[in-house]
């Protein structure tokens, strides 16, 4: 009996390294474009073609179409009504309000980890934080904001509400890319008060002070909306030209 395509796209070889065990093949193309998407190497509004995803991994559409529903519900991949495939765009008339609801998670998260009790995820917390000072100093802007993510889900993870560590990890994915333009900033040579700012809240959290932590949440958030709404009102043409605006 002839194999068909799905047992085909879980068998070949995506670039010619050995067979593939049942969904890597597709896991391999979702983690490609996904590192592509959030680093801007593939610029919102640019087209995802199947025919030539399929041909540049060496396999059948099946796992390249797995692989685009993936990034569609990440919200990194948009289907138009033509049906064709783009990288999504990013639609800076909705920053007003997910600025206001990523700074209140930070609030929220900070404080609330403040007010636990035990040390356990606060060797989570610091692991997380030496990744992000690694990718600083290394100036690897996606390896910054993969590290960022993780330590503020690691804080709202201690605070203890499902909910809210749930909701502000949604924020921080959707807002990967925002982020990159932040970072773009600066060049991606992120001055060392960043880094010195996340310390502060582990000392917060660490202490149970949850009035500074609150303050120190407070301050992260704001500077960084401050630092990308300069960015946008300095160089709009750039940045909407960049994110397919």
């Amino acid at each position: 009996m002839g194999m068909n395509e799905a047992d085909l796209a879980d068998t070949e070889n995506a670039r010619g390294d050995g067979p593939r065990t049942r969904g890597s093949g597709t896991e391999s193309v979702y983690q490609a474009l996904r590192h592509e998407i959030l680093s801007m190497e593939r610029a919102p509004g640019s087209p995802l073609d199947e025919t030539r995803l399929s041909e540049r991994f060496g396999m059948s559409r099946t796992p390249i179409r797995e692989a685009l529903l993936r990034l569609t519900a990440d919200g990194l991949v948009t289907t138009l009504p033509n049906r064709n495939t783009i990288v999504a765009t990013i639609d800076f008339s909705s920053l007003p309000t997910y600025f206001e609801a990523l700074c209140l998670m930070y609030r929220v998260t900070t404080r609330g980890a403040a007010l636990r009790q035990g040390d356990a995820w606060m060797q989570v917390i610091s692991e997380r934080q030496r990744e992000f000072a690694a990718a600083v100093e290394a100036q690897d802007a996606f390896a910054m904001i993969e590290a960022n993510r993780e330590f503020h889900v690691a804080i709202a993870e201690r605070a203890g509400n499902s909910y809210y560590t749930t909701f502000f990890a949604r924020l921080l994915d959707e807002g990967r890319r925002i982020l990159r333009l932040y970072y773009s900033t600066f060049d991606d040579r992120l001055p060392k008060r960043y880094v010195e700012e996340h310390e502060a809240m582990i000392a917060a959290i660490r202490a149970g002070d949850a009035e500074e932590a609150d303050r120190l949440a407070i301050a992260h958030g704001e500077q960084i909306v401050r630092q990308i709404q300069d960015y946008v009102a300095r160089d709009f043409a750039k940045a909407t030209a960049i994110t397919g605006l």
